[in-house]
């Protein structure tokens, strides 16, 4: 692990990989951190560049005060790509980091490679509900939403099959601090790029899970219809596909990266 500190905010990075290798930053969902990529370390790593980070206000890095916009976490990657002498790199965002992906995509097209939206959508939910989750847990704690949360990332199946990763996930999401949480809901919440999809020219991949009731196949085949010549990969998972169907995202992740 290693920090940056950049424009006031301590970003908590993990790069590996040879210097010669092309860049992928990956980025993780709300109430994780960069340990969720674990699954795609070791098959994407021996080909690229691997950028994992904690998305402010989530695992090792600071907490400014909130709210936060997804303008400032998309203004992150570019200080870390900046502070790490990276003109250009690809970018993978599952969930929350689809939301930064889409805004660097719009904002940023010239940093950005090639472009992965995992399990996202140009809208996540609705305002109000976003809303009740911050009064909830700055009211009553995480615990109060870590049962419903890994309830809607990982399938019944997988819950079965798998306690221990879905026990590792919830200790993640434990660790997350309900501050940098609730600051970052207030980005999803305000974030709507249903209008402006259009400006994205990079070359895109959208992924999406058969079972994912948060950010549905409907919402990432919509943002693979409004991207030009984005393509559109559906995993059989719940929310948090590169974990549940790690295998299956290396693959697509792979042959769009190296197409």
């Amino acid at each position: 692990m290693a920090f940056a500190e950049l424009n006031g905010v301590r970003v908590c990075y993990q790069l590996t990989g040879d210097a010669g290798l092309p860049a992928l930053v990956l980025s993780n969902s709300l109430g994780a951190n960069l340990a969720m990529w674990e699954p795609q370390v070791n098959p994407i790593g021996s080909r690229y560049r691997l950028l994992r980070y904690d998305t402010r206000g989530h695992g090792r890095s600071s907490i400014p005060p909130g709210p936060y916009t997804v303008a400032d976490l998309g203004q992150d990657v570019l200080r870390l790509l900046d502070f790490l002498g990276i003109e250009q790199a690809s970018f993978c965002g599952l969930s929350m980091g689809g939301s930064t992906g889409i805004w660097l995509g719009i904002n940023a097209a010239n940093r950005i490679g090639k472009l992965v939206l995992a399990d996202t959508a140009a809208r996540i939910g609705v305002a109000e509900v976003w809303s009740t989750r911050i009064e909830t847990v700055l009211r009553d704690g995480l615990d109060s939403v870590i049962p419903g949360t890994l309830e809607r990332w990982f399938t019944p199946s997988f819950h079965s099959a798998h306690p221990d990763v879905v026990a590792a996930t919830s200790a993640m999401l434990h660790a997350t601090d309900v501050q940098g949480y609730s600051a970052c809901c207030a980005a999803i919440r305000d974030a709507d790029f249903r209008a402006s999809l259009q400006f994205i020219h990079s070359p895109t991949l959208v992924i999406a899970g058969t079972h994912d009731p948060v950010t549905t196949p409907e919402d990432g085949r919509y943002i693979a219809q409004n991207i030009a010549n984005a393509s559109y990969v559906e995993l059989p998972a719940a929310h948090l596909s590169n974990v549940e169907a790690a295998s299956e995202f290396n693959a697509a992740l792979l042959d769009f990266l190296d197409a």
